[in-house]
């Protein structure tokens, strides 16, 4: 014997009928502070200020990612001209 049972409710009415808590005060509690914290650290994630960060601890690491930028372009360079030979 197969018995198929079928349910129409929202998720909040199947949530009170099993007696599980509301959480939604907690989830917009929580997404409030998620939100503020973004909004003090957007300073943080600006492209100047994650090149700073990154640079900041050895002057030299600038002119090292400066030359391996200069020589990739000069590899991609050579290659594109071998191509049309």
């Amino acid at each position: 014997m197969k018995v198929n049972i079928e349910i129409d409710c929202t998720p909040l009415e199947a949530r009170q009928f099993f007696g599980l808590p509301d959480v939604s005060p907690m989830q917009i509690a929580v997404m409030d502070k998620l939100q503020q914290q973004m909004l003090a650290n957007i300073d943080k994630v600006t492209p100047e200020a994650i090149m700073q960060s990154w640079f900041s601890f050895d002057p030299k690491l600038a002119e090292k990612f400066q030359d391996l930028f200069v020589t990739m372009a000069g590899l991609g360079g050579s290659l594109g001209s071998d191509k049309k030979r």
